[in-house]
């Protein structure tokens, strides 16, 4: 797909699909948080919207236009090919408005997409005992329980697919710390697979791009994450061991890989370290295609901006596919 003429949004589709390239690879981020120091706003996820009820209409329309030209400066300046809206507040009503407001600004430049998972992650902390005792204790009432959360969020993008303008979904539940899941392969073949499946089949099935993503090390659950048949998977997370490369032999022919960019070194390394880090990627990524570029999980706050754009300027030298000559 040559890169003069198509838009961004079609560049990430055509990645997902597996399709040629020509030009840059397609890139972009999770969530960007740096909005204060790159633009001197908010990010729509760090603001408190406790007073929403009593604003004017025209106050809404303010915050809802400032949030839409947020997503859609940070495309433009990093060149982001997909915006992932964090919509505040999240009611159906406000998810629409900010989707159609975004499209109204953009068109159809950008990959929108939302959040959209529906299974079991990690629990919290406090959490984390209570809820290993119930899931052991009753692994069936467990189950009938996964199965309602994928219907539930399955009704949700049917409505949303009837209001339009969102393409895909990234699925953020996270299942592995950095030395393994947490929960054992087995159950998690038992309580997270066959739902994490059906959700992306319905998803699919809708209409929409899914991209499942999960921090840590996914190698023992890898074939059951490819099984759920993703289009993509996010974040290849080198912090904990996992090899873009060996992911890449494995599944990568089937489903696209998105990430694996040290967060750790983009934060704490040298800019060598940095600049080695981004051309391995690259390097590991890049070859048949398949591949989006982006930090192993997002930009977040306290890294250095400085940081994130010498990585981007690595990619914008080095992340090219060749372009193909006419009548070779």
């Amino acid at each position: 797909m040559s890169p003069t003429t198509a838009t961004p949004r079609e560049r990430f589709i055509a990645a997902l699909e597996h399709k040629p390239l020509e030009g840059r690879v397609p890139h972009f981020e999770l969530v960007f948080y740096l909005t204060m120091e790159a633009f001197g706003k908010v990010h729509p996820s760090h603001r408190s919207y406790g007073q929403w009820d009593q604003m004017s209409d025209n106050e809404r329309q303010l915050h809802r236009n400032e949030i839409a030209d947020i997503y859609i400066m940070t495309a433009k300046r990093y060149e982001h090919s997909a915006i992932f809206i964090h919509q505040n507040p999240d009611t159906f009503d406000e998810i629409c408005r900010i989707i159609d407001l975004i499209r109204e600004k953009s068109g159809d430049k950008y990959f929108l997409m939302m959040h959209g998972d529906a299974t079991y992650s990690i629990p919290s902390g406090t959490e984390m005992e209570k809820w290993s005792a119930w899931l052991y204790a009753d692994v069936k009432r467990a189950k009938r329980k996964a199965d309602r959360m994928v219907n539930e969020q399955l009704a949700f993008a049917e409505r949303l697919a009837k209001h339009g303008g969102l393409d895909g979904f990234a699925l953020c539940a996270d299942y592995c710390f950095n030395t393994a899941p947490f929960l054992r392969p087995s159950m998690f073949a038992e309580v997270v697979t066959p739902y994490l499946a059906k959700l992306i089949a319905g998803q699919k099935a809708l209409g929409y791009y899914t991209i499942k993503h999960t921090d840590g090390n996914i190698m023992p659950i890898l074939d059951d994450l490819a099984q759920a048949k993703p289009h993509a998977l996010h974040s290849i997370d080198p912090q904990a061991g996992v090899d873009l490369a060996e992911v890449k032999v494995r599944i990568g022919d089937e489903i696209t890989l998105i990430g694996n960019v040290n967060c750790g070194l983009l934060q704490s390394g040298t800019d060598y370290e940095v600049t080695d880090d981004v051309r391995r990627a690259l390097r590991e990524g890049m070859p048949g295609g398949g591949y989006i570029f982006s930090t192993s999980n997002c930009v977040y706050t306290g890294m250095a901006l400085a940081r994130y754009d010498l990585m981007l300027d690595i990619w914008r030298k080095e992340g090219n596919y060749p372009t193909q000559q006419k009548g070779a």
